[in-house]
């Protein structure tokens, strides 16, 4: 904890907090750490612990993902708060755990936002790399009627999933740009020069063409 904020900058953690995240540790510096200490599972939990933004992401890069229970996992993702934690935890954890689709289903319907964003998260993994089951054009309809009003970080996580959808099956392609068309969401979203919009249908038309 002392190291971690030893490494505290104060212009980091102001630009950190626009984006939601309380800590302004340099994450270049934070992974080095990491690399350092190596995995240690029992420190991760004491990390973890404290509630501290650093300390969590810090924990999330030295646990062992196949070390966590269910419900452990659940806990965890309903105190994640801040989008980073949530988002390692999902992608560096949850994904590489034996739980993931359990999960995915608990997860995907839950009334809180942002427990069900990460079961959206999980379910965009499927849709790339193990669509097989999925019910595409299931998603497809339940994106149409929902993303529009849902929370911004729950309408992110279904927006990706549009995206992924459309890239990845040109069967369901035409559709998914026609409800990115419609719902307009994230149309005006602030692109940096060389970065793909996050407007599904300006995301899939680039990433298809890149592909090619």
């Amino acid at each position: 904890m002392d190291e971690l904020a030893e490494l505290e900058d104060p212009r980091a953690r102001e630009v950190n907090e626009r984006h939601g995240d309380d800590h302004g540790v340099n994450l270049g510096k934070l992974r080095a750490l990491a690399k350092r200490l190596k995995t240690q599972q029992e420190l991760a939990g004491r990390l973890w612990a404290t509630g501290d933004t650093a300390a969590r992401l810090l924990a999330l890069l030295i646990c062992r993902p196949k070390a966590f229970g269910r419900d452990e996992l659940d806990a965890m993702v309903r105190e994640a708060r801040t989008p980073k934690v949530h988002d390692w935890l999902v992608n560096y954890v949850v994904k590489k755990s034996p739980y993931a689709e359990e999960l995915r289903l608990a997860w995907f319907a839950d009334p809180d936002p942002v427990v069900a964003s990460a079961g959206w998260a999980l379910t965009t993994e499927r849709v790339t790399k193990k669509p097989e089951g999925l019910d595409l054009a299931g998603l497809l309809d339940v994106i149409e009627s929902r993303m529009k009003d849902a929370p911004d970080r729950l309408q992110w996580a279904m927006n990706h999933c549009l995206a992924q959808i459309g890239i990845d099956h040109s069967g369901q392609r035409a559709r998914a740009i026609d409800i990115g068309e419609r719902l307009e969401v994230l149309k005006d979203y602030p692109t940096s020069p060389g970065c793909t919009s996050p407007y599904a249908p300006v995301w899939i038309n680039e990433m298809v063409r890149r592909q090619g």
